[in-house]
């Protein structure tokens, strides 16, 4: 009895402590959602990665990343339609090889994987492959938009696609290792570099013929062409420069220095929409370099992360996007203080970028 009483007495004691209902768990604040496809409204990013396979896309208004896509075999060249809905990407069943790889050791190319994707903005998906030739690495539009000229970098030529019919209207041998494709602001022509035999190749998409090669450096990688179509700045990679080109007489006629060679290889070149500045990324130098188109001078550069490749600006230009190759994530420079303001991770090995409203 005096158990069962004292038992009883204990459980009025706790029950007059605690009171009869269970004690509210103490409040959270729930996490803030990450944006999405669906809700994300700033500019949009998208990185090709070489390596994984993979289409990155980024929200540049907070640098988190939305989506991580399948897109196909080493995609590598990326360029947005006139209109802005649909991408193209350069895709290739060509395996990586490079400095420090033994090509003898490589499996062959499945050239069943090479193409030009077909990426819709507003489905974001992959909707179709158009032919690219053999391995193509870059390629340019035609100013209407209904013409793609590639490169073709196993097979030292350079091809036009006409989307329309998705046919290959001609394969024309230029010199080794093509890689750069830029169509001239007027469009009567198209410059291809050469990596291996250092030269331009000059294109008339009308004749479909080469009308010209010049030499420029080493290595050249990627051109950029002055609105007025007189000049032409192009990356030797080799030589740790950035040479100057007379577009009427095709012919280089200046080299702006911006390192040391080797520990400084710019990659690719990119006009501000003022084309008073030229942004260089430096690969292994680790940073982009800003040339003051006026003068041809550096006028400032910024660290970025490892092996910086492929560029491009954010549609008011006051941003700067790099692709990190080996850390795989993309860098935002704001350009007014020349500083990395964010970064976001990437897939495997991001190439190329392509930025969208």
């Amino acid at each position: 009895m005096h158990t069962t009483r004292n038992l009883l007495l204990t459980a009025g004691v706790l029950l007059a402590l605690t009171g009869c209902k269970s004690a509210p768990a103490p409040e959270t604040s729930a996490a803030p959602a990450g944006p999405t496809m669906e809700t994300a409204t700033g500019p949009r990013i998208y990185a090709t990665n070489e390596v994984s396979g993979e289409l990155t896309v980024i929200d540049a208004t907070t640098m988190k990343q939305l989506e991580q896509l399948k897109i196909g075999t080493r995609p590598r060249g990326i360029h947005a339609s006139p209109d802005g809905r649909t991408l193209y990407i350069a895709l290739s069943g060509t395996p990586i090889g490079g400095p420090g790889v033994d090509e003898s050791t490589l499996p062959p190319s499945d050239h069943s994987k090479d193409g030009i994707g077909v990426f819709d903005v507003a489905q974001n998906k992959l909707v179709r492959i158009l032919p690219g030739g053999s391995d193509p690495e870059n390629f340019d539009l035609s100013k209407d938009g209904k013409k793609i000229y590639i490169s073709n970098e196993d097979e030292s030529a350079v091809s036009i696609l006409d989307i329309d019919t998705g046919k290959i209207d001609v394969t024309l041998k230029m010199g080794a290792q093509p890689e750069g494709v830029k169509t001239s602001p007027d469009g009567t022509f198209v410059y291809v570099t050469s990596e291996e035999t250092g030269t331009i190749s000059v294109l008339d998409p009308v004749a479909k013929k080469i009308t010209s090669t010049f030499k420029v450096g080493h290595r050249p990688r990627n051109v950029a062409f002055m609105p007025d179509g007189k000049t032409a700045y192009i990356n030797a990679e080799n030589d740790g420069a950035v040479v100057v080109v007379d577009v009427t007489k095709h012919k280089m006629v200046k080299t702006i220095a911006l390192g040391t060679p080797g520990e400084v290889k710019p990659m690719f070149v990119l006009l501000s929409p003022d084309a008073k500045t030229l942004y260089v990324s430096t690969g292994r130098g680790g940073k982009v370099v800003a040339i003051d188109t006026t003068t041809d001078k550096v006028s400032g550069e910024v660290a970025v992360g490892k092996r910086p490749w492929g560029i491009a600006l954010s549609p008011d230009a006051k941003t700067l996007y790099t692709a990190n190759g080996p850390s795989n994530d993309v860098s935002a420079v704001d350009l007014a203080t020349l500083t990395v303001k964010a970064k976001a991770p990437a897939g495997g090995s991001p190439w190329g970028l392509a930025v969208l409203p």
